[in-house]
């Protein structure tokens, strides 16, 4: 434990400090980079004294994209991003960031300003159980009993972010903290807390599942967002290249081997998903995204080979074959000595690779005929097609929006792990420009030319289309890319709209999905001093990405009309097969 620096020769015993000054202080001491968030009662000098000891703060313009820029920021750099709010309200739309950061697993840090204790039960102003609201959607949630505390507080919640399964940590603040005066010398500052400690599987367990391996027929790893955020892209690359075994990477595990890599199946998804006999999954879970794990969407013989950091998460929905509990850079390594030490190679021409090669081959034509069609308004296929010619190979994607995510992650690919961001998990809707402005931030420090792009629906641009102001205040390095059909999955056009209109009230005779009709997005971002295009055309789309790249010094929204009845290609599933238990 240490005391926090002060001038050589001052007399201490005199000095005070605020309670403000000793959270900024806490959480650089636990090297926290990065502040979210919305200031005002009683937080805003928090946020200012973090500023002053070279916390990043960014000021958004809601809590809920705050705290989802937040969290993206803990999955991005392994190290917990804060989000600041006030009390009441402000915790309230915070919680959705939360929840998505406990599904999602996800390190973060939640600041919250509440009522003065004093005031505790007689109607405060914003008064709110929210350490109690918070349980729910965290690892850890605390009010510090005094200014001296709030260091060990702030520690263990950075700590509990980051150690076992990652996710969320909530601290609340009193009102009459921030300001009150300590002497500087009662107040003790934790040391920054260790890197988490790197767990490995059973030596017996690890040689099991080389021994399933090297027996499967069909074999097929699938490489999820925990294999992303255990940073396991070299052993994970060598593995697969080593035993030249086909891989399907989820959502937001693209990149981790790049797409374009000759063993990746992403083509052949529902193929290589429903006839493989052993699969192993890397910080992939069997939810939704994977369809439970069972029939029909997979063999009801199938052998699982789970890896994963969670206990608690090793057989869920199905009893693996092979259990692997421990880290998923270090268990893989663990694989790798195995095949190290007893050298197997899955034949590239056997007639597993050859059922692959064939759908996959099906499929990229099936997609290259949908995005040549030529007629207007485009589809989804057209769009992405030529989006997918002009992205630089370092960008990081972010997506959200029902057919635009879905299509788009067949159509985009990424290259590098850690570069794509999208609705996750919980499926949750309005994470896209917080996730955004979190990427534009890391990539500022890392690489000043490094481009984010925001790939939207129109109804998801819908959520969080105010942080464009946000975007064009700190001028981040953002191409925003609206797909608009006028709708929630589908719309209608403007002479449909209008004609429909004519039997009635729009509340009466407007299908729930619908929204109005070539709505001018861009000038959002024109509004703001960015720059905006209305693109109807492939023409359009390749001139106006190809100027939005090219210009460093502005963001840009590109606002795409595309078929207001447009959709996907036809699926051997539909994508949300349902449990059949």
């Amino acid at each position: 434990m240490w005391e926090s620096n002060f001038a050589e020769g001052s007399d201490k015993s005199e000095e005070q400090v605020s309670g403000a000054e000793v959270i900024a202080q806490a959480l650089k001491t636990q090297d926290v980079a990065y502040m979210f968030g919305i200031v005002g009662i009683p937080v805003t000098e928090i946020a200012v004294a973090a500023q002053k000891l070279g916390i990043r703060y960014v000021g958004m313009r809601n809590e809920q994209a705050a705290c989802y820029a937040a969290s993206a920021i803990g999955y991005l750099t392994g190290r917990p991003g804060v989000c600041l709010v006030v009390s009441g309200p402000g915790l309230i739309h915070a919680l959705g960031g939360m929840a998505n950061a406990n599904m999602n697993c996800w390190p973060l840090i939640v600041i919250g300003g509440s009522s003065e204790r004093s005031q505790e039960t007689m109607g405060a102003f914003q008064e709110f159980p929210q350490v109690e609201a918070c349980r729910l959607y965290t690892k850890f949630s605390a009010r510090p009993s005094s200014i001296e505390t709030i260091p060990s507080v702030i520690e263990k919640a950075v700590r509990s972010s980051i150690y076992g399964r990652p996710g969320p940590c909530y601290v609340d603040i009193p009102a009459d903290f921030v300001n009150l005066q300590v002497n500087v010398n009662s107040v003790k500052y934790m040391e920054c807390c260790m890197p988490p400690p790197v767990s490995m599987a059973e030596t017996s367990a690890v040689y099991m599942a080389a021994s399933v391996i090297r027996n499967a027929k069909r074999p097929l790893l699938i490489i999820g967002k925990g294999a992303a955020y255990a940073r396991a892209e070299e052993a994970l690359r060598k593995l697969v290249e080593q035993c030249k075994l086909p891989f399907l990477p989820t959502p937001m595990g693209k990149g981790v081997i790049p797409d374009n890599h000759p063993y990746c199946v992403s083509a052949a998804r529902s193929r290589a998903l429903q006839f493989a006999d052993v699969i192993v999954l890397f910080g992939a879970r069997l939810n939704w995204i994977l369809h439970f794990g069972l029939p029909p969407r997979y063999q009801p013989d199938v052998k699982f080979i789970q890896v994963d950091i969670c206990a608690e998460e090793l057989g869920n929905n199905v009893k693996p074959a092979v259990a692997l509990l421990g880290d998923t850079n270090a268990v893989t390594k663990q694989l790798l000595e195995q095949f190290d030490k007893t050298p197997w190679q899955y034949p590239l021409e056997s007639s597993w690779w050859q059922t692959l090669r064939e759908k996959m081959k099906s499929n990229e034509a099936a997609t290259k005929e949908l995005a040549s069609q030529k007629s207007l308004p485009m589809n989804y296929y057209t769009v992405f097609y030529h989006v997918q010619e002009q992205l630089p190979r370092d960008c990081f994607v972010v997506s959200e929006g029902a057919n635009t995510m879905d299509i788009g992650r067949t159509v985009i690919q990424n290259y590098l792990p850690r570069h794509r961001l999208d609705a996750g998990t919980f499926g949750t809707m309005g994470i896209g420009l917080g996730f955004a402005i979190a990427a534009a931030i890391v990539a500022k420090d890392r690489n000043p030319r490094q481009r984010v792009i925001c790939v939207e629906g129109d109804s998801a641009f819908g959520f969080s289309g105010m942080e464009v102001e946000t975007i064009c205040r700190y001028n981040l390095p953002i191409v925003l890319l609206v797909v608009n059909n006028n709708g929630i999955y589908q719309g209608f056009d403007a002479d449909s709209w209008k004609e429909m209109l004519k039997f009635g009230d729009a509340t009466a005779v407007a299908p729930p999905v619908c929204l109005l009709p070539d709505s001018h997005y861009e000038q959002v971002m024109t509004a703001f001093g960015g720059k905006g295009y209305f693109v109807q055309t492939p023409e359009e789309l390749q001139k106006s990405l190809k100027q939005s790249l090219a210009d460093t010094t502005k963001p840009s929204l590109l606002n795409i009309m595309i078929e207001p009845q447009a959709t996907r290609k036809a699926q051997d599933f539909h994508w949300l097969t349902r449990s059949n238990m």
